[in-house]
């Protein structure tokens, strides 16, 4: 839940639902997980966990939209835009990859941070997140432009190593 939900979440935005109906539809995806889980068997011949998360979403959507798109609307109410429906047959598109992925960064970056020195942590932050130069991010905290990089690998380093961890316990679900 605390991974996948705001990958649901994030995905639904991305789809034109407001935030009320984007989570409405994440609890409803949870829950179809919840009642499928116990009989659920994992094969990965038949794909992944998160692939067939994405069709479950996918179709959610779609008959959010087709139920929407039958409800009358205010002409020229920019407030809600018309969004297409999407296609029940497409392959997880850039979307939800963008949204699985930001969701496993900053999930392991939740994890990993406490690991580290404060000065190191920001050092990472700066450089790689905010894409300060070394230099300037060295002179505010009282370290070489060298020490920067080496504080900037040592956390990617860690936050890798974290990421294939949390999406192999992801698949191992």
């Amino acid at each position: 839940m605390r991974l996948y939900g705001p990958v649901v979440y994030g995905f639904a935005r991305k789809r034109g639902l407001g935030d009320a109906d984007a989570a409405d539809l994440m609890q409803e995806v949870l829950r179809s997980v919840a009642r499928n889980a116990e009989t659920m068997e994992y094969d990965s011949k038949h794909g992944t966990f998160r692939g067939w998360l994405f069709t479950v979403t996918r179709d959610k959507i779609c008959n959010f939209l087709s139920a929407q798109k039958n409800r009358p609307r205010r002409t020229g109410d920019s407030r809600f835009p018309i969004t297409p429906v999407p296609d029940r047959e497409a392959e997880p598109d850039s979307d939800w990859d963008i949204e699985y992925q930001r969701q496993l960064a900053a999930k392991a970056m939740d994890r990993v941070k406490h690991v580290f020195r404060s000065s190191i942590w920001q050092a990472f932050w700066k450089t790689a997140v905010d894409d300060r130069p070394a230099q300037d991010v060295g002179l505010e905290l009282k370290m070489t432009p060298g020490a920067v990089y080496v504080a900037k690998c040592r956390v990617l380093t860690r936050l890798r190593e974290e990421v294939q961890r949390l999406r192999a316990e992801a698949e191992a679900w």
